[in-house]
């Protein structure tokens, strides 16, 4: 066991979250008449996500123990290090599904107490990564613009997920200051991740279009930059909907203006991102593309985007907005199952768990000809 876990790297953290989100996402599916037992259905998925989750801190604290110096080279690989950002995410999304779902197996007050100790833990994380792990490539991974990659957004994406799930706990407060202190708070962690999010999309979108393709392996992660686009639209919804009653005054209906406002462009864009970045994993599958790790990219941005249009029919009562929320969640069931079906066969057969993938390389110069026949 002490051996097979030196090379669990914070990346498996991603099927934590991505397990989490299938049931949170699940349980608030606008369909027209609910399918008897779905709820029992996602309360199983998230006690399978809760499972995980307690399964991978006690071998992600074997492996700080024994395994001291591979941890320390995680931290100081450019590639790995962003993976931080993993962790806050699935305390976050374990403990908001917990008040959204799993209390229908624990109860409510136990529900709320588990996501208040996995917020509190997931936020402090959450934070801490959004400025270290940007301090560490700055001073220590000394990386080029041409190795942009979207797994740089994780640990600023992480306080977005506190700022989306936070409000779930506003309820469970006394009126007045703590209510209003815990929700403008994810507030300010909505900002904090949005501006962080704006500076780095740029770098991403630029490295792509310049350089070329993203490596094979690593062709999965352009999902990632679907989740600040979906959790920030499922924190905007959350705002408006706890805001009645906590925020005195014309707030209550600015909260609700701005979720519809914020919310229709940036999911707008989601969906031109999706296609975009499905695009891209076709050619890589035609090209070779075998599984690993990064499949589970695919799964909690794309139930981020689910929550941010289940958020948005709620809002406008629009009935496409119900069939895209729908639609939505089949691809994350797919996606779900191929990353399942993937990991467990590696676990199986011994090949997980691995490394997360190196650090992509410079794209190699090619030698292009002019109109006038010379080779530059």
């Amino acid at each position: 066991m002490i051996t097979a876990v030196r090379h669990l790297g914070p990346n498996w953290y991603a099927s934590v979250m991505g397990t989490a989100v299938l049931a949170t996402a699940g349980a608030a599916l606008p369909l027209p008449g609910p399918p008897p037992g779905l709820r029992t259905v996602c309360a199983a998925v998230w006690a399978l996500s809760l499972l995980m989750l307690v399964t991978l801190l006690a071998a992600r604290a074997l492996h700080w123990r024994h395994h001291h110096d591979q941890a320390r080279a995680h931290l100081l690989d450019p590639a790995t290090a962003p993976f931080y950002g993993c962790l806050a995410m699935a305390l976050l999304a374990v403990g908001g599904g917990a008040v959204a779902v799993g209390r229908d197996l624990i109860g409510t007050p136990a529900a709320v107490a588990l996501d208040a100790v996995l917020f509190t833990a997931g936020t402090a994380v959450g934070v801490a990564a959004a400025v270290a792990v940007p301090y560490l490539m700055a001073v220590h991974h000394r990386v080029r613009s041409d190795q942009a990659s979207p797994v740089w957004l994780l640990p600023l994406v992480a306080p977005m997920v506190s700022a989306a799930l936070g409000p779930l706990l506003v309820p469970h407060l006394p009126p007045g200051q703590p209510r209003g202190t815990l929700l403008l708070g994810c507030v300010a962690l909505f900002g904090l991740s949005l501006l962080a999010t704006l500076l780095m999309l740029p770098l991403v979108f630029a490295r792509l279009l310049t350089g070329g393709p993203l490596p094979l392996a690593l062709t999965p992660t352009l999902f990632l930059v679907l989740g600040p686009l979906g959790q920030s639209t499922t924190a905007a919804g959350n705002f408006a909907d706890v805001a009645r009653g906590t925020v005195p005054g014309a707030g209550s209906a600015a909260f609700s203006a701005f979720a519809v406002l914020y919310g229709v462009p940036v999911m707008g864009f989601a969906l031109l991102w999706l296609c975009l970045a499905g695009a891209h994993v076709l050619r890589a599958r035609r090209l070779g593309m075998r599984f690993t790790l990064t499949w589970w990219a695919f799964t909690f941005p794309v139930g981020t985007c689910v929550t941010g249009a289940e958020s948005l029919a709620l809002h406008t009562g629009l009935a496409v907005l119900d069939a895209l929320a729908i639609v939505l969640y089949g691809v994350l069931l797919a996606a779900w199952g191929a990353a399942a079906l993937g990991t467990a066969r590696g676990l199986l057969s011994g090949a997980l768990p691995a490394a997360p993938p190196p650090a992509p390389a410079a794209p190699r110069p090619v030698r292009v000809r002019t109109t006038s026949g010379a080779a530059r």
